[in-house]
């Protein structure tokens, strides 16, 4: 469905207003009088005229962040020669964004439990994560196929390493005290000494 930039620029406006209700305020304190009177709107009808329901106006919240971070994700690892650069890129302006968006994440981290599929079942940490894990998993096996990353499982390598990113990100949102500069160097370190060429760690058991 196309839109006119009027409309486009309506439908921001709510989004907008939405993180920013949502990361003051808390889920359920979100209601749509509130959304209304944070974006500076006559009636919360303007809001159902543009979106189906709530769980329609959260979907879009979610899109927004997610395609704002690939806009920043995107061209730092293009930037790159090396799958190990690119892995590296990855994770350094996933994380900076992470960073320097703090109400984004807070309003996407209390959005996800209460996300809804088209078919009304709700979504769980795993369907959330499905399209990051396999993009990243696709990154990981190009690094395989180039020799520059040893052999490993690459689906269960991109959970392990969204699992860092997504800490981060619940740190964002609770107002942690980690240093998020300091986190990113040690997850890069870590992340790159996993998947370098060399000898794979042991599976034995102790």
């Amino acid at each position: 469905m196309g839109y006119t930039a009027k409309t486009a620029a309506r439908r921001a406006q709510i989004v907008r207003a939405t993180i920013e209700t949502i990361a003051e305020l808390g889920y359920d304190a979100a209601t749509f009088a509130r959304i209304t009177e944070r974006a500076g709107l006559s009636s919360p009808r303007m809001i159902s005229y543009h979106f189906a329901d709530k769980n329609d106006l959260l979907k879009q919240v979610v899109v927004d962040v997610f395609t704002a971070a690939a806009q920043v994700m995107a061209p730092a690892m293009a930037a790159q020669e090396t799958w190990s650069g690119k892995l590296r890129a990855y994770l350094e302006s996933n994380l900076r964004y992470l960073r320097e968006h703090p109400r984004e994440i807070a309003a996407l981290t209390a959005i996800g439990p209460h996300l809804r599929t088209d078919e009304g079942a709700p979504h769980t940490g795993t369907t959330s994560q499905d399209v990051s894990v396999t993009d990243l998993a696709g990154l990981l096996a190009a690094g395989q196929d180039a020799g520059e990353f040893r052999e490993f499982d690459t689906r269960s390598m991109a959970v392990l390493i969204r699992a860092a990113v997504d800490a981060a990100a619940q740190r964002v949102r609770d107002g942690s005290d980690v240093d998020l500069d300091t986190y990113t160097s040690e997850v890069v370190i870590a992340i790159d000494l996993a998947v370098r060429q060399g000898e794979p760690c042991s599976r034995k058991s102790p």
